[in-house]
């Protein structure tokens, strides 16, 4: 039920009366409604019949789990009311044994989602009617996956990975609940058919920190096998066991890691102790028919254009993707840029929103080797008074140092784009159409004072409140924009435009070669991946197609320096020597011109999407509404990326 008028408080009185497929947003055409008006609550209500292989014994729970809700979600099982979440990207969980009965379970949610309210957490959905400019479709309530999962009663419910590459060692951190009495557990680390380490430890209390040292092979030739990166995207396998004082097993879940360490030496970001340069582009992941949702399939699609454009990483823009995009990137091998999704106003209720829901996200998120940068805060937005308001700028400073609190291992951004108060890098948003004007910004050191104190683009100072950030690695993280458009769009615009496919190829080379020169630069972000509704300056259209032959793109992508390493040759930039000796699947059909090998898959590869109508419904997208975690490959919610 769409409810308007937030009439409804009750759900005994809701008036269950339209279908909606979940987990597509009433906005969404894929949803059954696509009805694109102002919706400030809606209620959702699913019956679901509970066979053996869900019904839990007396030892054992049942977990009902959300990927997200927007915006504030409030869940009544069986009549009873179970939880409220607050934070529209972030995940939550039910135990929804106590409210068992019978063999069926009547799920009810409401979702809260003021359309108007500036001050929560909304990414790039709109606040008017239609989608204007930069902004997009709303995505309200339910918009992902929805899973149920029986465990046991003491049961691993959460596991963190961190790696060190210095030490060549790899921490495990997991909290294990309803933790019985001199229980133990296995841990078995194993790189393809070689067990790297077989352990066993006596659980004290219900979290374990457990630190394992691998044989380390010593020569850089035999470690670079060993290590992550996105031309050796290796992964160590990961067994962890639960097992009572008898011996018995309690819990059993299959989970990964890598060797992958990111720093900053000076100016430099490095990757594995070495420096690294990184060739981005801006991701926004939408769907014209599904908005934020995408089916396993569209999300690893995804990832293989990007690295088959040329690119070695991606910043996902104002959204949290779904766990299984970021498994992908594991997998295939792609640097992220992980964003916080802004709001847009400042208040006490955004310094608390912003925070507990960013602290969620990176809980979530942590142990994925693909994100090497973490980005709170972009373009000023929540903080819009940032030159005047002191409170806007402890906050900007506040994300950031809890950002390395909740993980020292990766370097944080401070305020992506410009008006960086603190930061590990600096990052500049520059849409400049001339190559040489671009050059001269940031083609040499010695030329950023200058540029950093009297250049401004959209007029904005680069740093403030005492943060030089010159000797910090630069990373021209937004710039391009280069629209194109088959037919005549009169909402349709991008940063300059170009006439067709051509000129864009031909202006897109320009651009590459010049920042490719830019020897102050650590990196860059082309704008952007796929056009966005009104955003026309994708390099593919918002169906995934090129408008420009994709090798051409990806030589200018990679620049000419690309050319002496090995992996130039391998469509998805992978080593030439680490596919051989550890790709073993085919690229699919649907990859069109590509050729060579895919990478080894380091967990069974995502179930098919099911998606189920329900009463406006509640369903998985993976697996229906009863799919146990086995038919989640790669699900990373609280726990981090496994499979029980």
């Amino acid at each position: 039920m769409l409810d308007d008028q937030a009439s409804h408080h009750d759900p005994a009185s809701v008036p269950f009366d339209r279908t909606i497929i979940v987990p597509y947003p009433p906005e969404a055409r894929a949803s059954g409604l696509h009805d694109t008006g102002f919706r400030r609550r809606v209620w959702y209500k699913r019956i679901v019949g509970l066979d053996d292989n869900l019904l839990p014994a007396p030892d054992e729970r049942l977990m009902l789990h959300f990927g997200a809700v927007n915006h504030r979600a409030r869940v009544w099982i069986n009549g009873h009311f179970a939880i409220q979440h607050k934070g529209g990207h972030s995940p939550f969980s039910i135990d929804v044994t106590r409210y068992l009965s019978s063999r069926t379970l009547e799920i009810v949610v409401q979702a809260e989602d003021d359309p108007h309210d500036m001050h929560k957490v909304r990414g790039k959905m709109d606040w008017e009617l239609e989608p204007h400019s930069i902004w997009y479709p709303r995505t309200t309530g339910i918009w992902r996956t929805v899973w149920m999962e029986k465990v046991a009663y003491a049961h691993i419910a959460r596991l963190r990975w961190t790696a060190d590459v210095f030490t060549w060692q790899i921490r495990l951190d997991a909290d294990v609940a309803h933790l019985p009495k001199n229980s133990t557990l296995n841990v078995v680390l194993r790189l393809g058919d070689q067990v790297l380490v077989s352990d066993r430890c006596l659980l004290t209390g219900d979290c374990l920190s457990r630190l394992f040292q691998l044989p380390d092979p010593g020569i850089d030739d035999a470690r670079a096998h060993w290590m992550w990166s996105p031309e050796s995207p290796q992964l160590i396998d990961a067994e962890i066991t639960l097992h009572a004082e008898d011996g018995l097993v309690l819990d059993h879940v299959v989970s990964y890691t890598a060797l992958r360490t990111v720093s900053v030496d000076g100016d430099r970001f490095l990757l594995n102790s070495r420096p690294y340069y990184l060739r981005m582009v801006l991701d926004q992941g939408y769907w014209p028919d599904s908005l934020m949702v995408a089916s396993a399939e569209q999300l690893r699609h995804d990832v293989l254009l990007i690295k088959r454009l040329g690119f070695n990483g991606v910043r996902k823009h104002q959204k949290s993707e779904d766990p299984r995009w970021l498994y992908w990137c594991d997998v295939l091998g792609l640097c992220v840029w992980a964003e916080m999704p802004s709001a847009y106003g400042f208040s006490s209720e955004t310094v608390h929103g912003v925070m507990e829901e960013w602290k969620e996200l990176v809980e979530r998120d942590i142990s994925h080797p693909c994100i090497v940068a973490w980005v709170p805060t972009n373009e000023s937005w929540g903080v819009p008074e940032l030159m005047h308001d002191r409170r806007q700028v402890d906050f900007v400073r506040a994300m950031y140092h809890m950002t390395r609190a909740l993980d020292g291992t990766r370097p944080v951004v401070g305020n992506d784009g410009w008006e960086m108060p603190c930061g590990d890098f600096v990052n500049v948003h520059d849409y400049h159409i001339d190559p040489e004007e671009l050059y001269a910004r940031y083609g040499k050191r010695e030329n950023l004072p200058y540029t950093f104190e009297h250049v401004r683009p959209a007029r904005r100072r680069l740093v403030i409140d005492g943060f030089s950030g010159i000797d910090k690695p630069l990373f021209l993280s937004e710039f391009g924009g280069i629209a194109c458009m088959e037919e005549a769009d009169p909402k349709g615009w991008g940063y300059s435009v170009a006439k067709d496919g051509a000129e864009l190829l031909a202006r897109y080379q320009e651009l590459m070669a010049a920042i490719h020169r830019c020897r102050a630069l650590s990196g860059f972000c082309y704008t952007q991946l796929t056009d966005t509704f009104h955003e026309k300056n994708g390099l593919l259209t918002e169906q995934r197609v090129p408008k420009a032959p994709i090798e051409a793109l990806a030589e200018a992508t990679r620049g000419p320096e690309a050319r002496l390493h090995d992996w130039y040759v391998d469509p998805l930039g992978h080593s030439l020597l680490w596919r051989e000796k550890y790709a073993t699947k085919e690229l699919p059909d649907w990859l069109d011109s590509g050729t060579g090998a895919d990478v080894r898959i380091a967990l069974q590869e995502p179930a098919g999407d099911v998606s189920v109508p329900a009463q406006v419904a509640l369903a998985g997208e993976s697996g229906a509404a009863g799919a146990g975690r086995d038919d989640q490959p790669g699900t990373a919610g609280p726990t981090g990326p496994h499979v029980r």
